[in-house]
């Protein structure tokens, strides 16, 4: 076991017998890519002993339950929607009910990097084991829309450590070269829970009524947590601080808050409220002014920051960063909508939730083929190109479906995305931990997490708007004047059931006008996925070592 503080830089090269811990406080120092990074000072990081292969893969499987679980509900939830929002009778409620639950992970995976690192990653897991659990409990039992988006945020918090948490673990355990391939197998077993989530809500929904989804998972959420209790254990970081003194708090306050005022801005405008309302107003400046303060308590006075600012001046960093920030966004806009397009063709919960099983397949072989090639080759840059094409190719051609036409062509579509997407994800991953050094690996993915969190948040907030506002113009243009057309506008946009029951004469209608409003969210996604490509082109290739401490007679190809 090693204590590691400035592997990568050192002039002497170290290996798992050596203490590599410094005490001179070089702020900045090449990392050997080509890029300057910020280095620790005071903390001492653990090296974990090399793990037999069956050791490793019991505990990488621990770990994976957890992430088996988020991926489940997270498409759990877009099937749902609808049916949610019908009983609780308010269509308003669908975005409320994605964005409660990623508004709370956006707001907690930031913080799990840091706090893992000094209170361990076991506890993290542990913790966020119970939060998933209790928030999907208390959707299974809610008996109003308010218990359901606290269910939601409660889950949310939990889900995001769950992610999260089991990256690190994984950077943790696993050397760089193969460290793509690891995440390859997580990635699998998230797209197989994705696939699955769709099929197992509708079907649930269908058969039981939506409860039953939540409630079935909570003795899985429980499973998971003994599994992590038993398996899992890397050391955390050791300093002569207390624990608590170590914890950015005034630094997590300021993130916190820059988070919730912009998605509840993002998510209100146009939506619950015009955008000139005074909480749209107040909102978002505010969120400014808190970024900003943000910034300055990190770079500042924080001497222990829950995310080192300066870090996002790599530009392999920053632009990985954008990348994830950007393609998240198109992939849960494309998430959500996708079902409510086959929902409107007419087709059940329960087929709607099968039509996202290609996406879920072709992530799953995105991440792991790009595993496989990087623990071959040690490059990913070229690969970054490749995936990130077939992600814009896909989302532009979704803006061709049509609700008269078949569904096998969308199925392809959403094939390319998931590849591109799920290759992504692991070629950025590795972009980021290989551009600095070993004792920074938990903070910049949990910055890269932030970015995706985010990016997922304003993605299902900026499609509501596109949707929201496209839909009721249509329908407005296409039936104002007609009697009683204000109270069935309103029925149509709040019960997907009012669609079986529409006056003769309105089905076209009211179908084109969906058409029109799901055709303005996919270009809208196209026009984002493009700004993700363009930065992802700017990552550099950097080194990916063979063993723990990334010594540079391991990097050779």
């Amino acid at each position: 076991m090693a204590i590691n503080n400035d592997s990568s830089s050192s002039a002497r090269a170290a290996d798992e017998e050596t203490p590599l811990l410094r005490h001179n406080d070089n702020s900045k120092l090449p990392n050997g890519n080509g890029d300057n990074v910020q280095q620790g000072s005071s903390e001492q990081v653990v090296l974990p002993q090399e793990m037999s292969p069956r050791r490793l893969y019991i505990t990488l499987a621990s770990i994976y339950v957890g992430v088996f679980l988020g991926a489940l509900d997270s498409t759990i939830i877009a099937t749902l929607s609808a049916p949610i929002s019908t009983s609780f009778n308010s269509l308003s409620l669908l975005s409320w009910l994605a964005s409660a639950y990623l508004i709370a992970n956006a707001a907690c995976q930031p913080l799990s990097g840091r706090l893992t690192d000094i209170f361990s990653r076991r506890t993290g897991l542990l913790v966020s084991n119970i939060l998933f659990a209790a928030g999907n409990l208390m959707c299974g039992l809610a008996m109003s829309e308010w218990n359901m988006i606290a269910g939601r945020v409660v889950a949310g918090m939990g889900g995001g450590g769950l992610m999260a948490i089991s990256t690190f673990v994984g950077s943790d355990l696993v050397p760089l070269r193969k460290r793509g391939l690891i995440q390859g197998l997580g990635n699998v077993c998230f797209g197989t829970g994705a696939g699955l989530g769709g099929i197992f809500g509708g079907w649930v929904n269908d058969v039981w009524g939506w409860r039953v989804a939540f409630l079935a998972q909570v003795p899985f959420c429980l499973l998971s947590g003994g599994l992590v209790w038993w398996f899992v254990n890397v050391p955390a970081k050791k300093s002569d601080k207390s624990k608590l003194s170590r914890v950015d708090f005034l630094g997590a306050f300021t993130l916190l808050v820059t988070l919730v005022l912009l998605l509840l801005g993002l998510n209100s405008g146009g939506n619950v409220v015009p955008w000139t309302h005074p909480l749209i107003l107040v909102s978002l400046p505010l969120s400014a002014v808190a970024l900003c303060a943000f910034v300055y308590v990190e770079l500042y006075i924080a001497s222990e920051p829950v995310i080192p600012v300066r870090l996002l001046l790599n530009r392999t960093v920053a632009a990985a960063c954008l990348c994830n920030w950007f393609t998240t966004m198109v992939t849960f806009m494309i998430l959500f909508y996708i079902p409510i397009f086959f929902q409107v063709k007419g087709v059940s919960t329960t087929a709607s939730g099968m039509r996202l099983i290609p996406q879920s397949v072709g992530a799953s072989i995105g991440s792991l083929g790009c595993g496989l090639i990087m623990n071959h080759t040690g490059k990913y840059k070229a690969l970054s190109i490749g995936v990130l094409t077939s992600f814009c190719l896909g989302t532009g051609l979704l803006s061709t479906l049509s609700l008269y036409a078949p569904d096998w062509p969308g199925y392809i579509y959403q094939f390319l995305i998931g590849l591109g997407y799920g290759g992504m994800l692991t070629v950025t991953l590795l972009a980021v931990i290989s551009a600095v050094d070993h004792d920074h690996q938990a903070v910049i993915t949990s910055a890269t997490y932030a970015f995706r969190s985010t990016g997922s948040s304003i993605g299902v907030t900026i499609a509501s708007a596109v949707y929201q506002n496209l839909l009721v113009s249509s329908l407005h243009d296409k039936f104002d004047g007609l009697p009683g057309a204000e109270k069935e506008i309103r029925k149509i946009r709040d019960n997907f059931d009012e669609l079986k029951h529409l006056p003769k004469g309105w089905e076209h209608g009211v179908k084109d006008s969906f058409a029109l409003a799901l055709r303005g969210v996919f270009l809208t996604a196209l026009g984002i996925a493009v700004l993700g490509a363009v930065c992802g082109s700017f990552m550099r290739q950097h080194t990916l070592h063979k063993t723990l401490a990334r010594r540079q007679s391991d990097a050779t190809v």
